[in-house]
């Protein structure tokens, strides 16, 4: 007997961190457009996740669809060794206008997770062409998340985060604790104190430090002090190592600036950037670099950068994430962001003192409440539809990153269903 479409999908399809033994049955989606989820059912739910943070001109954008439209008549895709195309040359163009300097060379790759093994690989070349192979180990935060892929899982939280299990089978790196100073403060001494002591003493062997700028994303949704980024920029520069910036989460206005490391007037050695740049349609991401860090690596040993995907720079992809880029710049959205961010404080803040509620804190386009028991996420399924709203909690985690185009309005329903969710905590 054939399976029904919900049995099939339980039985056979494996969904992000999930369990295949005790799986949860998954809402079926039948269509989506500005910032709705319409169900097989035909319930509507306002996405409140951007579909993990990408899809900020909300669904079916007209103009995202035109242009994926004309570009699939001329070519879906093409690989990038030995080719170039327009829709490549157009969006790497557009990033270097946008992107602080000196960041001024782009490689472009399939995904977030692959965007930060780019970049960590750049930082290892780049010393091997520097004739110092002995720095080859990281510095990361305690608290961060730079994706699923290995070199990336060596560099999110060793202890907390959901690579623990791999630990053995990764490379070891060096980790310190998140700044204590909170996003708005000034970064004392003692804030960078670990780091700084970190970096005098193993300097010969730190290829670069990564960091989530201003915002920890999946590690926790943690924000903090932009005088931090400033002052670990400054030491970097100090100790000879390169400074990695993974702004994949970050990057496109989802912090209240175009970029995070902004909010802290410095550019980095590396910049990465994923999700967003589409405007959430297809999977692009991009590592930027220096002409330093570039022209080191090309002249090294081999003359070349080790890294190629397959569908690297896939036109299709490219000429949908500039026709994304160029309509954020288009738009008024440093005041949107602003707009967002002052309904959420509105509404969100005052949890702050709901009993079962630790901590209830906004940034951009980013409004969290961290509850004091974690979420049964089970229960949480259930209750969505009925609430018009969707969210996908983690941890102790109940958050919001709608897309650019939502409404006061769909935002209080947001923080409605948020409240709900708290609700159901033990």
């Amino acid at each position: 007997m054939k399976l029904s479409p919900q049995a099939f999908d339980l039985q056979h399809i494996w969904h992000p961190y999930s369990s295949l033994t005790q799986p949860i049955q998954p809402l079926h989606v039948k269509s989506a457009s500005g910032v709705r989820l319409t169900l097989e059912d035909g319930r509507e739910l306002i996405d409140a996740m951007s579909s993990w943070w990408s899809v900020i001109h909300g669904y079916n954008n007209p103009e995202l669809n035109a242009a994926a439209k004309t570009q699939i008549d001329s070519m879906s895709h093409v690989m990038f060794g030995g080719l170039t195309h327009t829709p490549a040359i157009d969006l790497c163009r557009t990033l270097v206008d946008i992107t602080p300097s000196p960041l001024s060379k782009v490689f472009l790759s399939d995904s977030g997770s692959v965007a930060v093994d780019v970049a960590m690989k750049m930082a290892l070349q780049y010393w091997h062409a520097q004739q110092k192979p002995q720095k080859n180990r990281f510095i990361a935060l305690k608290g961060g998340y730079h994706g699923d892929t290995l070199g990336a899982m060596s560099v999110c939280d060793p202890e907390t985060g959901m690579h623990h299990l791999f630990s053995d089978l990764l490379t070891k790196q060096y980790f310190v604790e998140r700044p204590a100073c909170s996003f708005g403060q000034a970064c004392t001494d003692n804030d960078i104190a670990e780091i700084k002591q970190l970096l005098s003493s193993r300097h010969t062997a730190i290829a670069a430090v990564i960091i989530e700028p201003v915002v920890q994303g999946a590690g926790g949704m943690y924000f903090y002090s932009a005088d931090y980024v400033s002052r670990l920029r400054n030491l970097c520069d100090q100790y000879n190592v390169l400074l990695i910036l993974d702004e994949i989460a970050t990057g496109f206005g989802r912090s209240g600036e175009m970029f995070a490391c902004h909010h802290a007037d410095i550019s980095p050695d590396i910049l990465c950037l994923g999700k967003t740049m589409t405007g959430g349609y297809l999977s692009l991401a991009a590592t930027m670099t220096t002409d330093e860090v570039a022209t080191s690596i090309s002249d090294g040993e081999g003359g070349a950068f080790m890294h190629g995907p397959t569908f690297m720079a896939n036109p299709l992809a490219c000429v949908i994430a500039n026709t994304s880029i160029n309509l954020l710049l288009a738009s008024d959205w440093h005041s949107n962001i602003a707009r967002i961010e002052a309904r959420l404080k509105s509404k969100l803040l005052p949890f702050n003192d709901h009993p079962k509620v630790a901590e209830a804190r906004v940034l951009g386009a980013i409004g969290v409440i961290e509850v004091k028991n974690p979420v049964d996420m089970k229960k949480v399924q259930q209750l969505l539809p009925g609430l018009g709203v969707w969210l996908r909690p983690f941890a102790k985690l109940i958050y919001t990153m709608p897309p650019y185009i939502i409404t006061d309005a769909e935002l209080d329903q947001i923080v409605d269903a948020m409240q709900k969710v708290a609700e159901q905590c033990s």
